[in-house]
């Protein structure tokens, strides 16, 4: 389960990280609140604060392989913070906020670009090889294709609940296109953890789910 105070004081660490020790600042509070109510909006199934948490846990996972690791921290925080499931440019919106709110929050403006660049990155998920944080921001946000079954499962039904108002063989037909195109990348994963231990796993997940829709 997700806990907001445990949320509170690792979205403060990451926003002082970004801003550099020594910089003053405005309380991070405020900003952490309001993010912390956006990913609790109702119209939210798998958007929430689960995957939020479950996201920061996997940069913290793969923090070795970042440039700047609380600048990767603050995009998993944007990068869904605006998410409405009938819309298609939550990922450009959830960016521009990113650039609104941090300038405010004491972060510098090389570093506010960074984190609209990786959350505008999660449209794709397809960070270049030279893009270390962009390719921990990706692996984190797709980890969840290699839950075990069960937690799949949940996903997955997750995903359904969000896209309520879809007909159900438009659906199956959407989402089967989306697992098509996963399954025809290269790589799933870019860094050397997620190719190791997420890529074998998230493609069987993946493959089932594609006969599942399909069969």
């Amino acid at each position: 389960m997700a806990d907001p105070d445990a949320l509170r004081t690792r979205f403060a660490r990451a926003l002082e990280g970004a801003r550099g020790r020594e910089a003053a600042g405005p309380d991070p509070a405020p900003y952490a609140d309001n993010l912390l109510a956006r990913w609790q909006e109702p119209q939210r199934r798998y958007h929430t604060l689960t995957h939020l948490t479950a996201v920061l846990n996997h940069v913290d996972v793969l923090e070795k392989y970042a440039a700047d690791p609380d600048v990767v921290r603050l995009a998993a925080w944007f990068h869904d913070a605006v998410y409405l499931p009938d819309r298609s440019e939550n990922e450009e919106r959830s960016a521009r906020l990113a650039e609104r709110a941090l300038p405010e929050a004491g972060v510098a403006a090389d570093r506010t670009a960074e984190v609209a660049r990786l959350v505008r990155l999660t449209t794709t998920h397809d960070p270049a090889d030279d893009d270390p944080d962009g390719q921990v921001l990706c692996d984190a946000d797709l980890a969840i294709l290699a839950a075990p079954p069960s937690a799949y499962a949940a996903y997955t039904a997750a995903v359904r609940e969000e896209y309520g108002f879809v007909p159900s063989d438009a659906f199956r037909a959407g989402r089967a296109a989306v697992l098509r195109q996963l399954l025809d990348l290269p790589r799933l994963f870019r860094t050397p953890y997620g190719q190791a231990e997420w890529e074998a796993t998230a493609r069987y997940n993946l493959a089932a789910e594609l006969e599942l829709l399909t069969g």
